[in-house]
């Protein structure tokens, strides 16, 4: 089966650890040097009305999905830990 991105946006992720709903599919990570998808990213809810600030995203490897079905996305780990957000470096960065 073949799947877009934007297939596979908005589609609900499930833990079959501990059948917790992760939330909804909203980016990716692609390595661009072997152009493969690294892993799928949920971005954290934000606070009270967006005035706090927003939650710590999830970031589950590709390795740990075991199925895309067609309103899911089943992983085989339990509820991962958020992360931090890594921010762009701005354009007159040099790295």
């Amino acid at each position: 089966m073949n799947c877009r991105f934007t297939d596979l946006r908005h589609k609900e992720v499930i833990s079959t650890c501990d059948g917790a709903r992760v939330g909804f599919v909203d980016d990716v990570i692609v390595d661009t040097k072997c152009a493969k998808i690294v892993s799928i990213v949920i971005f954290g809810r934000s606070g009270f009305f967006g005035l706090f600030g927003k939650c710590e995203d999830y970031i589950i490897p590709w390795e740990k999905i075991e199925l895309i079905g067609e309103d899911t996305v089943i992983i085989s780990c339990s509820t991962p830990k958020p992360t931090k957000r890594c921010k762009k470096p701005h354009s007159n960065q040099k790295f």
